[in-house]
């Protein structure tokens, strides 16, 4: 079978298509005839090795496709099942063997690359306004990168919760922060969204800022927060914020910090199943509305990886194998 091999870590140019020996599912594994699966700035660290692994690897996380054989010792997943799942290492792939208790079932209505679509980001929006800060009516937020795959679900969900959104882009993306539905748009690259966000709420600040970006706004962010406001950081897609010195917290005004990520809320199986039921039964129903920027074939996938880290996409980025 095809898969994406990493030998060494660099640019997109060092993603290889290699045939390689199907996995064998092991005990407690199925194995799944891929369909789609999802490209993910995660993906882009673990290629350009900022998260550092043993090569050589596969790559790709998150997937959807059908179960074509069980493993010893699997329960509650049959062959044919179509099935989703959003952290198995070497997912850019045409088959691949995922832990039985990882996959989720995808709904009638939703399809196969809607449910890859939807796993890492949906479910990442729902524990950062359902979990990390989880939002209230009235409360005030900001979300980064709003015209984003996380970012454009966020918005969503955080008006579902009854949320104030101020979402930031760039000028040319603030179409799409609006048609997900927040309230304020601040283009970054046409005014200071400090100023802009102290003048809209005369100067109060928000309850919380979910931070996808990481070094360029990451400190200003801070400068938004009213006090004992809540600062989000949940990635770094213009680089890793510095060290600095925790006192700044206190003196910006008792402020929280937290540094999540999906896995500290995917812990068990029930938590797994609630967060994906919701979200994809969320899309099944038409009540979360999901950007698929563009499908392309697992060749191109170098391709892939430089829209993404150009920022040429808006939505979210398919392979199919």
């Amino acid at each position: 079978m095809k898969a994406v091999r990493l030998h060494r870590f660099g640019g997109p140019e060092v993603l290889q298509i290699e045939e390689v020996p199907e996995p064998v599912p092991g005990h407690g594994e199925a194995l799944v005839h891929v369909h789609a699966c999802g490209v993910n700035f995660i993906d882009v660290y673990q290629r350009s090795g900022a998260y550092q692994s043993p090569l050589p690897r596969g790559l790709g996380l998150e997937g959807a496709g059908t179960v074509v054989s069980l493993g010893p010792g699997v329960e509650g997943v049959r062959v044919g099942d179509r099935v989703a799942w959003k952290h198995t290492p070497g997912s850019y792939a045409e088959r691949v063997a995922v832990e039985a208790h990882d996959l989720v079932p995808i709904p009638d209505g939703v399809d196969f690359e809607t449910a890859a679509a939807a796993m890492l980001q949906g479910m990442t929006a729902h524990y950062l306004s359902h979990s990390t800060f989880p939002l209230q009516g009235g409360q005030r937020c900001i979300v980064h990168a709003a015209a984003g795959g996380v970012g454009a679900l966020l918005v969503q969900m955080a008006k579902k919760r009854g949320a104030i959104v101020f979402a930031t882009c760039s000028s040319g993306k603030v179409h799409i922060a609006e048609a997900a539905g927040a309230d304020h748009v601040i283009a970054y690259d046409k005014a200071d969204f400090v100023e802009e966000m102290k003048r809209l709420t005369d100067g109060a600040g928000v309850h919380v800022v979910y931070d996808s970006v990481g070094k360029t706004t990451f400190d200003r962010s801070l400068d938004c927060l009213m006090v004992r406001g809540t600062m989000v950081l949940f990635g770094q897609s213009s680089g890793a914020v510095p060290p600095f010195d925790p006192q700044i917290l206190n003196r910006k005004g008792g402020l929280f910090l937290t540094r999540p990520s999906l896995a500290w809320y995917t812990r068990d199986r029930e938590e797994l199943l609630r967060r994906a039921g919701d979200v994809l039964g969320w899309i099944a129903s038409n009540q979360l509305q999901l950007r698929i920027a563009d499908v392309l074939p697992m060749a191109e996938v170098a391709e892939a990886h430089r829209r993404l880290e150009g920022r040429r996409t808006a939505g979210k980025l398919l392979l199919v194998p």
